[in-house]
C-alpha cells in the first residue's frame, strides 16, 4: 500500500482519480497552488491534478522539478487535457482521470519501483539528445518544443534504433493498451513531430506497407551543454 498525495485545488482529493477508492492505497489532499508547495507532508508518490487548471499544474510540476522532489510525480488529466500536456514540465508519468483500477495500480507501481537516480538518463542518437528526467529533447542543441506524446514516441523511437514498428506496434507501447482510436493518431504524431524536427524530419523514417523507424546518422551528435 502507497501514501499518496494529491495536490489539488478541489479539497475531495478522493474525487481526482476515482478508481482509488477500489485500491488499497492511502491519499492526503494538499493545496496546489506553489505558495504551499515549499513544504509537502511525507509521501512515497504525488498526484497532481490538471483536470481543471493546467497553467497550475504546470507550474506545480516545475516547482516540484526544482526542488528535486524525491517522490514520483503523476499528471492526473482528463483525455481533452492530454494535448496540452508538454514533456518538459517535469512529471514522471501521465494518467487519464477516468482510469481503471487495474492500471492506476499498475502506474503507481512501476513509478514507485523506478530508481531515482541524480544524474538525468539521456539517450543521444543522430543529432538527437533526449533527457527522460526532464522530459526534454534537442536536435543539434536546440531544444524540440514536443507534446507529451510527441516525446513518448520519439523516445521510444530513438531507443530501438533502425527497428522498424508497425502502427499497430506504436499504438500499443507508446499509447497503451487501454487505448481506443485508430491508428491514424501514429500518422498524424509522426506527421507533428517530422515538422518540428525540419530539415532533420528523415530521422523519422517510413518503411512503405509496414511502418516507421528511427534512423541512424553517423554523423557525431553536438554536444548540448
Amino acid at each position: 500500500m502507497a501514501l499518496l498525495l494529491a495536490l489539488s485545488p478541489a479539497s475531495d482529493a478522493e474525487a481526482l482519480l476515482p478508481a482509488l477508492g477500489l485500491l488499497s492505497h492511502s491519499l492526503r489532499h494538499h493545496p496546489l497552488d506553489p505558495a504551499h508547495l515549499v513544504t509537502l507532508p511525507e509521501a512515497d508518490a504525488i498526484l497532481v491534478d490538471a483536470t481543471a487548471d493546467l497553467i497550475a499544474a504546470r507550474a506545480a510540476c516545475r516547482v516540484l522539478r526544482a526542488a528535486a522532489v524525491e517522490a514520483p510525480v503523476l499528471l492526473v488529466v482528463t483525455e481533452g487535457g492530454l494535448s496540452a500536456v508538454s514533456a518538459d514540465w517535469g512529471f514522471d508519468d501521465v494518467m487519464l482521470r477516468d482510469a481503471g483500477p487495474a492500471e492506476v495500480d499498475a502506474r503507481l507501481r512501476l513509478a514507485l519501483s523506478r530508481p531515482r537516480t541524480d544524474e538525468p538518463a539521456r539517450v543521444q542518437a543522430s543529432g538527437i539528445t533526449i533527457d527522460e528526467q526532464s522530459y526534454s529533447a534537442k536536435l543539434h542543441g536546440r531544444p524540440l518544443d514536443l507534446t507529451y506524446k510527441e516525446f513518448q514516441l520519439l523516445h521510444f523511437l530513438a531507443t530501438h534504433p533502425a527497428r522498424v514498428f508497425t502502427r499497430e506496434q506504436l499504438l500499443s507501447d507508446v499509447w497503451g493498451y487501454d487505448y481506443f482510436g485508430g491508428t491514424r493518431t501514429v500518422d498524424v504524431h509522426v506527421r507533428r513531430l517530422r515538422a518540428k524536427l525540419g530539415e532533420a524530419e528523415q530521422i523519422i523514417g517510413t518503411v512503405r506497407n509496414v511502418g516507421y523507424r528511427f534512423n541512424l546518422h553517423d554523423e557525431d551528435d553536438d554536444p548540448d551543454d
